[in-house]
């Protein structure tokens, strides 16, 4: 009894092998049209790697293959494909269309999304239309900051209407605004940008203040070192050379214990201490 059921079950096992086309080869085990099995679909409900809006979107990036999307339908999914084509593939353009394509589809112009300051009465369950995101936006405005400052401006400034407190938003509106002043048709423009730019800087400053508990536990007598560097250009553009001295140190003081991603600049600033003092004299 014990012997048939065995061989009923070796012949079961054989038939399943012809019919999937298993075959042997130098002890390995292949299966020539595994993609005829049966598999589970994988849909945005079911996939782990696609996290569902609880009630925020996700704002971090997703590896676009673990998503397993298609064509993206949503304003999320268009941003992290867009982020995709900016990151992996380098095709900006294409990823400035996708950014344009979601912004479109979380606007507050059009009802698509909201600005979320306080604990809504009825609770973040059921959240509608859904929160505005932040990421889509500043990426686009980084693509189009030196082709578009005026654009990119007006960005970043949707960004800190989502999130007043990002940090780095306020720098890159300054770096705009630099970018405008150099490409200014008159003196006068190029003057009221610089001043924008240098609102902007102090801004970003006021967001990460150097108190002297700070300095007592990190040792740093200031911080945000490329915002001093930039502060600095600026101030020697509209001459007020005082200015420019005192940023210029301060980007030193930053640089002391962190050094730059830009270490030619360390020299540079020390060097235009050295001339910016001899136009005071």
């Amino acid at each position: 009894m014990m012997l048939a059921r065995l061989v009923i079950s070796l012949l079961i096992l054989l038939g399943l092998a012809a019919m999937i086309g298993v075959e042997r080869t130098g002890g390995v085990t292949i299966l020539d049209n595994w993609e005829s099995l049966p598999k589970r679909a994988v849909t945005r409900e079911n996939n782990p790697n696609y996290p569902q809006r609880n009630p925020f979107y996700f704002e971090g990036r997703i590896d676009y293959e673990l998503l397993g999307i298609d064509e993206p339908r949503n304003a999320w999914e268009f941003a992290q494909r867009g982020m995709h084509k900016q990151d992996d593939l380098e095709d900006f353009e294409g990823a400035k269309a996708d950014y344009r394509q979601s912004i479109q589809m979380n606007n507050l112009e059009n009802g698509t999304c909201q600005l979320v300051t306080s604990v809504p009465a009825t609770g973040f369950a059921n959240l509608t239309p859904p929160p505005c995101m932040f990421t889509v936006r500043s990426r686009l405005g980084y693509l189009l900051l030196h082709d578009h400052p005026e654009e990119a401006i007006q960005l970043f400034r949707e960004v800190l209407e989502i999130d007043p407190l990002r940090l780095e938003i306020h720098a890159l509106i300054g770096e705009a605004y630099v970018i405008e002043a150099e490409e200014a048709h008159s003196e006068e423009e190029a003057h009221e940008a610089y001043l924008k730019a240098i609102e902007e800087f102090k801004k970003e400053l006021a967001l990460s203040p150097v108190t002297p508990e700070f300095t007592a536990l990190t040792g740093d007598e200031a911080n945000n070192a490329h915002v001093h560097f930039e502060m600095a250009e600026v101030y020697e553009h509209l001459g007020e050379y005082g200015e420019a001295i005192h940023s210029f140190e301060n980007y030193l003081k930053a640089t002391r214990w962190h050094s730059d991603v830009y270490p030619w600049r360390i020299p540079l600033a020390e060097k235009k201490i050295e001339e910016l003092r001899e136009k005071l004299e």
